[in-house]
């Protein structure tokens, strides 16, 4: 294809402000799990959409904060790392939220970049319009924004808006990915990452960010994946919990992830969940790397 263009594009932000119900959005198909728990992406993520000869690779990363733990060292690590790649910053701010030292501190640096920042301002549904002006008013006399578009990623308003900005910053290249995938993650990956949703959606509040999914086995038969996943707990009583009385809760966990993953792959999907304990492995290079959080990356 001649003409080509294309874009690395970085979606950043504090956690909980809605990353990766954007990315979803604007890629018109789910490939980061989403929820109402902060902290939710671990990984950078990589979200692909090409239209014709334009080629727009997203890049979802972990929600700014302050890390408690290695892994969360390697989440932050992981975002400056991902916006040494970007062409362009797609900064997400909460509507009518005043912004926190985290976000200060992250716009300051990448207005000292290469990269052009435009600021989404998120979750405008929530918000009554003269407060969302106040708002508009103040981030603009306070940084030199490429663009300030207000958004609901929930509810697909000003998405349009936001390629109109960023059409013009596509730079002739060739794409960096076939026209037909929608993400670089492997199916290994996102069947991990459809259980851990499940997980963050299902249990109690102290449960998901000491949990871990592994895949020990995927395979692929004529009209059936079988899968062999291990989610590991940081202690006996999340242990519990995950499990559940009767192992009610690790059957419904099992039963949702199923029915997205048979969804997404179109064929049957055969899930065998065990739940183990590896105390404090957030803060265990050994353990990190084994499930996958290429820690050695960033060290």
């Amino acid at each position: 294809m001649e003409n080509t263009k294309t874009a690395f594009i970085l979606i950043t932000g504090k956690p909980n402000v809605g990353k990766s119900t954007l990315m979803n959005a604007l890629l018109g198909e789910k490939v980061a799990i989403v929820s109402s728990k902060p902290q939710t992406t671990r990984n950078r993520i990589q979200g692909i959409l090409t239209k014709g000869e334009k080629q727009y690779v997203f890049i979802d990363t972990p929600g700014l904060h302050k890390p408690k733990t290695l892994l969360g060292e390697y989440m932050m690590k992981a975002v400056g790392s991902a916006s040494e790649d970007a062409d362009i910053v797609l900064f997400v701010i909460e509507a009518c939220v005043p912004l926190n030292k985290a976000e200060q501190k992250a716009l300051a640096s990448y207005m000292d970049a290469k990269a052009k920042v435009i600021l989404l301002i998120n979750k405008i549904d929530k918000v009554n319009k003269a407060d969302l002006a106040k708002q508009i008013a103040e981030v603009s006399q306070q940084y030199a924004f490429h663009a300030i578009i207000p958004i609901s990623a929930l509810n697909n308003d000003g998405l349009d808006i936001i390629f109109e900005e960023i059409d013009p910053l596509l730079t002739d290249s060739p794409h960096f990915f076939p026209d037909d995938i929608s993400t670089d993650q492997s199916e290994r990956q996102i069947v991990a990452e459809i259980i851990r949703e499940k997980i963050l959606r299902l249990t109690e509040d102290e449960i998901p960010h000491g949990v871990a999914v592994v895949i020990e086995e995927f395979k692929e038969k004529k009209d059936l994946i079988s899968v062999r996943a291990e989610i590991y707990c940081e202690k006996e009583s999340h242990k519990r919990i995950l499990i559940g009385k009767n192992g009610e809760m690790l059957k419904k966990i099992g039963m949702y992830a199923r029915e997205e993953c048979e969804m997404l792959f179109g064929t049957r999907i055969y899930l065998d969940l065990w739940v183990k304990i590896k105390e404090n492995w957030r803060d265990k290079p050994t353990l990190l790397s084994n499930f996958g959080y290429n820690v050695k990356d960033f060290q």
